[in-house]
């Protein structure tokens, strides 16, 4: 037995598919794909790569540590730093040639008062909060602060943006209305003629269906790897997931009828099976309440998972079929046997795809396939 234990198997030419698929919808717009994360559980460093060997010349994270990362692994391309500016950090933002998010008066003067300092200012993009009450400018101070960029030209300003609270569902009148802000502010930006390099505010929901949102730059993360972003919106983009996220069985016992599995003993056995341990549990990821409704994928069938998942291994029912130890079962993914959508899961147990995604780790080792 080779190794075993959770395994992510990121496919990277369908994540060059997906890439190519969502560029023809969008027709030929440029992406900032979004890599925070560590790529929503894919791995950025690799997934980074691959996108800029793609032509994807914008990438966005959320911590300065991401961009780093990012730019020691020789990353060349534009990077977006999406968390709150933090001044002891401005220098170094100049020296990598990060691009940062402006989302506040307070940051506004920090970057005025080092600019006074050091006669320049890293880029930076104004982020607008048009009603997620997360990071971001109130509405209120667009006249104070887009004055303020246009009589400092040592403020280098390139861009504009918000982000959407409710654009992956089914009903996107609110969404609409964030639109609607954001286009008031940037007529007000072009009454003192006050333009930006980058506009943009559509990420993986308003892809699919806002599509006046798009403007010279669109934002995409759950897209790009492969899933949809909720089951509210009507996926008119043909993608595949990127990962397949798998288990080893490292060991199959057969039991009688009746037979109690994992703690509490919530789930006894109908019959006499074989039952099979995976050596895999909720400290690497796996989503543990699937274990009340969900199943495996095993040699194009599905099978029971039997009783509570542990923080290492699970098991799994496979009634009189006999699975041969050293191999692999399927979480969620696509492989040529088994299909399950991390979408199915995420709905199955009242979460998200990116909730799903993200958790992954502990022991998992990940494997890239060209």
């Amino acid at each position: 037995m080779n190794n075993p234990g959770p395994k992510a198997i990121i496919h990277l030419d369908r994540l060059g598919q997906n890439i190519q698929n969502i560029k023809k919808h969008l027709g030929g717009l440029p992406l900032a794909c979004v890599v925070k994360a560590n790529a929503y559980g894919h791995g950025a460093v690799p997934i980074a790569k691959k996108l800029e060997s793609f032509g994807i010349q914008f990438f966005a994270v959320f911590s300065f540590d991401e961009a780093i990362e990012l730019r020691k692994a020789g990353i060349q391309s534009e990077i977006l730093i999406f968390s709150k500016i933090i001044p002891e950090r401005l220098n170094e933002a100049i020296q990598n040639n990060f691009i940062l998010n402006l989302s506040s008066v307070k940051d506004l003067h920090f970057l005025e008062h080092f600019s006074e300092k050091k006669g320049e200012s890293p880029r930076f993009h104004l982020k607008f909060d048009t009603g997620m009450t997360r990071l971001g400018l109130d509405i209120q101070e667009a006249e104070f602060v887009f004055l303020a960029i246009k009589n400092n030209p040592k403020l280098k300003c390139e861009g504009i943006y918000s982000h959407f609270a409710t654009a992956d569902e089914g009903d996107i009148a609110y969404a609409q209305q964030q639109l609607a802000l954001f286009n008031g502010l940037l007529d007000q930006a072009e009454t003192i003629n006050l333009s930006f390099k980058y506009v943009h505010l559509s990420n993986s929901g308003s892809i699919l269906n806002l599509p006046e949102s798009r403007f010279n730059l669109v934002r995409v993360g759950m897209l790009a790897y492969g899933a949809a972003p909720s089951d509210e919106v009507s996926m008119d983009v043909s993608v595949k997931p990127v990962m397949n996220y798998c288990g080893t069985i490292v060991n199959v016992r057969h039991v009688p009828k009746g037979t109690s599995v994992s703690y509490g003993g919530v789930y006894k056995t109908k019959k006499a099976s074989n039952i099979a341990v995976i050596q895999m549990g909720f400290a690497d990821g796996f989503p543990r309440p699937w274990y009340v409704d969900g199943f495996v994928g095993y040699e194009g069938k599905e099978y029971k998972i039997a009783g509570r998942v542990c923080m290492d291994q699970f098991m799994v029912d496979f009634g009189e079929d006999m699975p041969e130890e050293g191999k692999d079962v399927l979480i969620f993914g696509l492989t040529e046997k088994n299909n399950i959508p991390v979408e199915k899961i995420a709905k199955a147990i009242n979460s998200t795809t990116y909730v799903l995604l993200t958790a992954i780790g502990g022991r998992t080792e990940y494997n890239y396939k060209l």
